[in-house]
């Protein structure tokens, strides 16, 4: 064998030991990966139903009682009422204002536009939680909005409205302007063209950005848990730290039992969503 065959031999061998060490690694990340993922989602809907539940993952000891428990709490249920009273008048806002403003700023040609889009991006991306709080709060005393449902869902609207005019722009801007031109041809003002053109080609979008503002305002702890001062007035992530017994130890039977309660319309939502339009950050049509 000559120098220049033992030559390519052993760069394919190594080549080979290569490529099968690297495929092993990468075996093992995706387990890790998995396994990180899975063994919450493990323990999210066993532990619930387990009388003796830890933060461990195990074959749960089958009971109800930690539900009766949770039923218990005069705080539990109302508090998930509460949740979906500023989940659903935060997506509304959101909607109803973030439909209009990106179908202006996608049609509508004026000085400053590219300007508008690049803050709107900024302030979704930089300006947002813990940075925010402190300037909102006083806004929030300054305008007798603190301890009330309207002035957190504002608030919570006005968080989220920047990024969802930002992707709702995106599915406007794939209309083609000949739908509105025919509509205009029948006498369609702009709000109409809006609402029976525009609306039903991005419902995809809508969908996207409903479910998106709802999960974030559901599991947001921040805002509500500082203006939101009656105790029966905060949703179910601020009511979910409270599960406690007097001497500082959290209470997990009810922790559990709550979690998967607090879970179920999210998974709903997004189920929903997904089975209907798909989750597509793009446009309703596509050439």
């Amino acid at each position: 064998m000559s120098m220049t065959t033992q030559t390519r031999t052993r760069l394919r061998d190594n080549h080979t030991v290569r490529a099968f060490v690297a495929r092993v690694f990468f075996v093992f990340f995706i387990v890790a990966l998995v396994t990180f993922f899975v063994v919450p989602m493990l323990w999210l809907f066993t532990a619930p139903f387990d009388s003796t539940p830890t933060l461990a993952v195990g074959i749960p000891d089958w009971t109800l009682d930690n539900f009766r428990e949770m039923v218990e709490n005069p705080f539990a249920l109302p508090s998930i009422v509460n949740s979906f009273i500023l989940s659903g008048g935060t997506v509304l806002i959101v909607l109803l204002a973030g439909a209009p403003a990106a179908y202006v700023l996608s049609r509508a040609r004026f000085r400053g536009r590219d300007t508008t889009l690049y803050i709107l991006l900024l302030f979704s991306s930089i300006v947002t939680g813990s940075a925010a709080m402190v300037p909102l709060f006083f806004i929030a005393l300054q305008l007798g909005l603190i301890d009330t449902y309207h002035g957190t869902i504002v608030i919570l609207a006005g968080g989220l409205l920047p990024a969802s005019i930002f992707i709702l722009k995106d599915f406007t801007d794939t209309i083609p302007r000949s739908y509105e031109e025919s509509a205009r041809v029948f006498g369609a003002n702009s709000f109409q063209m809006l609402r029976d053109v525009v609306a039903p080609v991005i419902r995809p979008g809508l969908a996207v950005i409903a479910v998106w503002a709802f999960v974030n305002v559901w599991s947001n702890f921040l805002l509500p848990f500082i203006l939101l001062r009656t105790p029966s007035k905060s949703p179910a992530a601020v009511v979910m730290y409270s599960f406690y017994t007097e001497g500082g130890q959290a209470v997990i039977r009810v922790i559990a039992a709550f979690s998967i309660v607090y879970t179920i319309p999210v998974l709903l939502a997004y189920l929903f969503v997904n089975r209907r339009y798909g989750f597509r950050f793009y446009g309703g049509i596509k050439g």
